[in-house]
């Protein structure tokens, strides 16, 4: 192995005076010399195994600098990871990592202030908030921020897509949909076409919203003859 500057020795001490604190009874956390890099004339990377719990793979970066007749002079000591090591996974904000039902007693998961979902409420459709306009605008009795169209496409398509949509096994053998049950409780809003409240106490969905079109054995008229 070609060493430019004969600094071999020099950058492995370096390492070892940079991992003492890391040193395990019986085992040099220093291992041997992998590879010398150059970067021009003047500059030489030394790469040491790094025998460190934990650190399968890594390397100890030891960066030597030699100008003309000068001795080698160390520039830096660094900890690298090496082309089979092992790493932690890529960070994921925590806003991004919450699944629904993680939320618990005593959790606080702030809302982005550029969230898609959301929108100024001065935007609110005046059939979601049941206020008029003017009281929107001039007196500010709607909500600091309401759903925006993205928002609610998204959350329809999450309940009608869920186990409360059309397409599930119970809806399947149900007499008829919730439409036409009398403990269905139509929201109010642009979503009123689409969703509604079940409750009825027997009903597997009794305080869940379903979409018009599931249904389930408790519907009122299950015993009615046409």
């Amino acid at each position: 192995m070609i060493d430019p500057f004969n600094a071999r020795d020099l950058a492995r001490s370096a390492a070892i005076e940079d991992a003492k604190d890391a040193k395990v009874a019986g085992v040099e956390p220093v291992g041997e010399l992998v590879s010398v890099e150059t970067d021009g004339d003047h500059l030489a990377t030394y790469l040491f195994n790094a025998q460190l719990t934990g650190y399968v793979g890594w390397r100890w970066a030891v960066t030597v600098t030699k100008f003309e007749n000068d001795a080698p002079t160390i520039c830096d000591v660094v900890l690298l990871p090496g082309p089979e090591s092992l790493l932690a996974p890529e960070w994921i904000p925590y806003r991004d990592r919450i699944q629904p039902g993680d939320v618990g007693v005593g959790d606080v998961v702030p809302t982005s202030p550029d969230d898609e979902r959301l929108v100024p409420g001065f935007a609110a459709l005046p059939s979601d908030e049941e206020l008029e306009l003017s009281q929107l605008f001039e007196f500010g009795l709607g909500r600091a921020r309401v759903m925006s169209i993205v928002g609610r496409d998204q959350a329809s398509k999450r309940w009608y897509e869920g186990d409360r949509g059309p397409n599930t096994p119970i809806t399947q053998q149900a007499p008829k949909p919730c439409s036409s049950c009398g403990f269905f409780l139509a929201i109010a809003g642009s979503l009123r076409q689409a969703f509604g409240v079940c409750a009825n106490a027997i009903s597997p969905e009794d305080g869940r919203v379903v979409s018009v079109d599931h249904g389930c054995g408790a519907h009122s008229e299950a015993l009615v003859s046409e």
